[in-house]
């Protein structure tokens, strides 16, 4: 049992999964907040237009 929870600790091919996933989720936050700034800037100018 020691030398498969060794093996187990040792392997390191889910890494590069991980570190994918992490950045897939910083650049999602970031475009959230890109369009959470751009729509309400938007709705600003389209207020401002007075139709």
């Amino acid at each position: 049992m020691p030398k498969d929870a060794k093996a187990l600790v040792a392997d390191r091919k889910g890494g590069s999964a991980t570190e994918y996933g992490m950045i897939a989720g910083i650049i999602a936050i970031g475009i959230a907040g890109a369009f959470t700034t751009l729509s309400s800037r938007l709705l600003n100018a389209m207020n401002a237009l007075n139709f």
